[in-house]
């Protein structure tokens, strides 16, 4: 485990990245389902070419380390997840672009900024829903970010994350209402079967599923965020359709399973507050 969370100098290399954050899934307690592991998430493109706007449901501080362990790429997230323990110097290492979200003002050059990576062929993961849902309501996704793949031409890739233990939706790692960290991490650690599965979706792009009449240049970003928002909510590891609950796609309202037991853990019944 203190390996796992050591801060190395070296890890901004993207295959010791990727190692490092799989080990420290591992360090956990945690196992990456299904085929996670094998997910491409950046859309293959000519040389030269836009990187991909990644775009996930967002459940838990976990979904950081989850998402790199699959492929480094980089992040867009508030500031204070610099800071963080245990997932702050992974964050970092990956070249994440932290904004201060309690100033609109910055929107406008984060967008700028999002599109110039894009550009350059850099892949950019961010969290559309702006803060981590642990109701049945997984709001809708915000569509200032889908203006910079649109600025940038680049494809944009929706991925669903979820977590189960034994096989079945848990709200374990849901980083919920008045949750902190160390007492969401305590709760991780005491879980049993923790497992983690990224399930990626076609590619949103001029000729994939959505497109519309005249290639990508007819779909604007109200239209392409809802396209995003249907293949991330609509589908992944877990979920039951119309039931959606903790966060989790599936789970099961107010339950937390733990080591071979259900315990009871009222959940919020409005959006959580720890916004990334």
């Amino acid at each position: 485990m203190r390996r796992a969370l050591a801060d190395g100098e070296g890890l901004a290399d993207p295959v010791r990245l990727r190692a490092h954050a799989r080990e420290l899934i591992a360090a956990l307690g945690i196992r990456m389902a299904g085929a996670s592991l094998t997910e491409r998430l950046s859309v293959p493109g000519p040389a030269g070419g836009p990187g991909t706007l990644i775009v996930l449901n967002h459940i838990s501080w976990l979904d950081i380390p989850a998402l790199l362990a699959v492929e480094p790429v980089v992040l867009l997230a508030k500031r204070e997840v610099g800071g963080w323990p245990v997932v702050g110097g992974l964050a970092r290492r990956a070249g994440t672009h932290f904004i201060d979200r309690t100033d609109p003002r910055q929107l406008p050059h984060a967008v700028a900024e999002l599109a110039a990576l894009l550009r350059s062929g850099r892949s950019v993961a961010v969290f559309p829903q702006a803060t981590t849902w642990c109701t049945a309501d997984q709001g809708t996704f915000r569509r200032a970010t889908f203006q910079a793949a649109l600025d940038a031409g680049a494809p944009v890739r929706p991925v669903t994350l979820g977590y189960t233990q034994g096989g079945h939706p848990s709200t374990v790692a849901a980083f919920c209402g008045e949750d902190t960290f160390v007492g969401s991490l305590r709760r991780v650690l005491a879980a049993r079967a923790l497992a983690v599965q990224v399930t990626t979706h076609p590619p949103l792009t001029g000729d994939g599923p959505g497109a519309v009449p005249g290639g990508r240049g007819g779909l604007d970003r109200r239209r392409l965020a809802a396209l995003a928002e249907g293949a991330v909510l609509g589908g992944g590891a877990g979920r039951v359709p119309g039931q959606v609950t903790g966060g989790v796609p599936g789970g099961v309202p107010g339950q937390v399973p733990g080591r071979g037991r259900a315990a009871s853990r009222p959940l919020p019944q409005q959006p959580v507050r720890h916004h990334v």
